[in-house]
């Protein structure tokens, strides 16, 4: 016997609103034409369908349309595939709704929970050795958490060969290595990213010649405390730890570090042996294990 579930006048009329407001959105943005608004409506109301369903149903827009409308009428910003406003690496602004972006947001809980909550929120992200995605981790592990509405701020301190600004696609220059190279007259440029309105960005700036000693300086120690009360995250992209001293002097300056591992590219041994390294310098707060 199917059980009836009876809906309360007031739930079905703000259901409906809720679906004129996603025609409207729709409308104004010219996926669909006033008269198949009115089509899908009817539609919904006599399947007893959300207006997104009834019109994919009806073959008038694709669920991706879908998915971008509602996005957009619940403040929850994320840019449609192909736009090419972002490099394709920025997952979680191209599609927020697969599994691997579901498992960055389990990750944003962990973080949230146990490492956000105190004086400082700066975190360094951290890993052995080179492709294993440190720089994939960061920057949408900042996008899920500024959809969160957290104010969040990036910092690229990968200053030899730094990644962010080509994946968020602003100028790289001036940036940190201005900062701790005493040329700014103690101004900071931080980039706001428009399309996340709570996400901001440090590029690294002009390649310096000697980077661990410029993260080394207590400036960049003045920067991690400024801007980790500042924001409510501050995520630190930085060199692969075999390269340099540059993740050791990061971590340090965070006081919390995250380390990324990656399948079949970090060997047991290499891994281990730097979360020992990380430890005597920071909190090791978790780890992740890149499958991307």
């Amino acid at each position: 016997m199917k059980e009836i579930l009876e809906v309360e006048p007031e739930e079905a009329e703000a259901a409906e609103t809720v679906d004129q407001s996603l025609g409207k959105l729709l409308s104004d943005s010219g996926k669909i034409n006033n008269r198949d608004v009115e089509r899908v409506l009817a539609f919904a109301k006599k399947k007893g369908l959300r207006f997104g369903e009834a019109a994919v149903k009806l073959r008038v827009l694709k669920k991706a349309d879908v998915d971008h409308a509602l996005a957009a009428q619940f403040d929850y910003p994320y840019i449609r595939e192909g736009d090419g406003l972002f490099g394709k690496e920025l997952i979680a602004a191209y599609k927020p709704f697969t599994p691997k972006v579901e498992a960055l947001r389990s990750l944003r809980v962990q973080l949230m929970l146990g490492s956000f909550n105190s004086s400082s929120n700066a975190l360094a992200i951290v890993s052995p050795g080179p492709g294993e995605g440190r720089s994939y981790i960061a920057a949408n592990l900042a996008v899920v958490f500024s959809q969160l509405g957290e104010r969040t701020l990036l910092i690229d301190a990968h200053m030899q060969n730094p990644t962010l600004h080509k994946i968020f696609r602003v100028e790289d220059s001036p940036g940190l290595s201005s900062a701790l190279g005493d040329r700014t007259s103690g101004k900071i440029r931080i980039v706001n990213i428009p399309q996340f309105k709570n996400l901001s960005l440090l590029p690294a700036g002009a390649r310096p010649p000697n980077p661990d000693e410029l993260l080394a300086r207590d400036a960049f120690a003045a920067i991690c405390s400024r801007f980790g009360k500042a924001f409510d995250v501050a995520l630190i992209d930085t060199p692969p730890g075999d390269s340099s001293t540059a993740a050791d002097w990061v971590a340090d300056r965070c006081g919390k570090a995250l380390i990324v591992a990656r399948r079949d590219v970090t060997r047991f041994e290499d891994a281990r042996t730097f979360v020992t390294r990380m430890r005597s310098r920071a909190e090791v707060v978790g780890s992740v294990l890149n499958q991307f």
